[in-house]
């Protein structure tokens, strides 16, 4: 599943992510293959989206968030 196809409050780990520059953006920023994410906000068009990751929140554009490969834990 991607992570742009999340439902609200849905929590979900990070299997992979494609795009070699998205991927190291990403890990970057605390977002690694086993982490969990919970979606937490849509903005009012649907895009960005909020995610939490550990203790902070960060935005994605969808078009980011397709890249994302992640299997629903709750």
């Amino acid at each position: 599943m991607k992570l742009s196809k999340l439902a609200y409050n849905q929590v979900a780990q990070v299997k992979a992510i494609q795009g070699e520059e998205l991927s190291l953006k990403l890990f970057e920023m605390g977002v690694l293959p086993g982490e969990e994410v919970e979606l937490e906000n849509i903005a009012p068009f649907g895009d960005p989206i909020a995610i939490r990751v550990g203790e902070y929140k960060m935005c994605l554009r969808l078009s980011d968030a397709e890249c994302v490969e992640v299997t629903v834990i709750k």
